[in-house]
C-alpha cells in the first residue's frame, strides 16, 4: 500500500497558501522582465553573426537558385533590418528554455504534487519536440520544397527572393513545423483535463487526418510537396499521442482503484 500522506500534505498546502492578486502580478512582471533580459543577452552576441545565421538560413535557398543569381534587398533599409530581426527571434528560440522555466517558476507553487509529477516532463518535452520540427523543416523541408519551385520557374524568369521575404517565410515555417511536433503534448493535455479519452480521439481518426491535411494547407505554400511533409509528421504525432494517452490511461487505473 502506497503512502499518500505526503502528497496530500503537499496539496493541502496549495490549497492554504493562497496569496493576494497583487503579489501575483508582481511576481508575473518580475519573470517576464527576467525573460525580456535574457532574450537582450542573448540578442547582442547573436547579431555580431547575423550575417553568418542568415548565410546558413539562406542555404536551402541558394542551393537551388540558378548559377551566378543571389538574394536582393528591394527596401532601402533591409540591409539592417532583416539581420536584426533574424538576431531578434534567434534570440527568443534559444532563450526558450529559459523563458519557459520561468513560465513554470510562475505556476508551479499553485500545481498540485501529482500535476508537477506531468508537467515538468512535458515541459522538457515540449522544448525538445519543437526545436525538433524546426530542424525537420530546416533538414528535410526546405530542401525539397525549394528545389520544386525552382524546377517549375518559367522559362525566361530569374529566380531571385527578397531577404527579408524570404526570412519572414522561413520563420513562418519554422513556427508552424514547431508547434505541429507539439502535437503528443496537445493530445495528452486533453486526455489528462477529462475533456476526452484515448477511445475517443482514435475514433475520430478521420477527420484528425483531414483536419492535418487542411491545415498543412493553411500553413504551408502552396505546393503539395511541404503540404504532405507537414501533414504527415503532425499525422504520426497524433498516433503517438494516442499511444501515449492510453498508456497512462492504463498506468492510472491501479492507482484509482486503491
Amino acid at each position: 500500500m502506497t503512502d499518500t500522506s505526503e502528497p496530500r500534505e503537499h496539496d493541502e498546502l496549495v490549497d492554504s497558501t493562497e496569496q493576494p492578486f497583487l503579489s501575483h502580478l508582481i511576481e508575473l512582471r518580475a519573470r517576464i522582465l527576467r525573460g525580456a533580459l535574457a532574450v537582450l543577452l542573448l540578442f547582442f552576441p547573436i547579431y555580431y553573426f547575423a550575417n553568418d545565421i542568415y548565410e546558413l538560413v539562406a542555404a536551402p535557398l541558394m542551393a537551388h537558385l540558378p548559377e551566378g543569381s543571389t538574394m536582393i534587398a528591394t527596401d532601402v533599409a533591409s540591409p539592417f533590418l532583416t539581420p536584426f530581426k533574424l538576431a531578434m527571434f534567434s534570440a527568443v528560440f534559444l532563450g526558450m528554455p529559459f523563458l519557459l522555466h520561468q513560465l513554470w517558476a510562475f505556476v508551479s507553487p499553485g500545481l498540485y504534487l501529482r500535476e508537477k509529477r506531468f508537467a515538468l516532463p512535458m515541459l522538457a518535452s515540449s522544448i525538445i519536440l519543437f526545436y525538433a520540427g524546426m530542424v525537420f523543416a530546416y533538414v528535410l523541408v526546405f530542401p525539397l520544397m525549394f528545389q520544386f519551385f525552382a524546377s517549375v520557374t518559367p522559362v525566361g524568369v530569374t529566380m531571385m527572393t527578397d531577404i527579408n521575404r524570404y526570412l519572414d517565410f522561413v520563420i513562418k515555417m519554422f513556427f508552424a513545423f514547431g508547434l505541429a511536433f507539439e502535437i503528443p503534448i496537445a493530445t495528452l493535455l486533453l486526455v489528462w483535463s477529462g475533456l476526452t479519452t484515448a477511445d475517443s480521439l482514435a475514433r475520430k481518426r478521420p477527420y484528425i487526418v483531414v483536419g492535418c491535411f487542411v491545415v498543412g494547407m493553411l500553413l504551408t505554400p502552396p505546393d503539395i510537396i511541404s503540404q504532405v511533409l507537414l501533414a504527415l509528421p503532425t499525422w504520426l504525432l497524433f498516433e503517438v499521442g494516442v499511444i501515449l494517452a492510453r498508456f497512462t490511461e492504463r498506468h492510472e487505473e491501479p492507482d484509482d482503484a486503491s
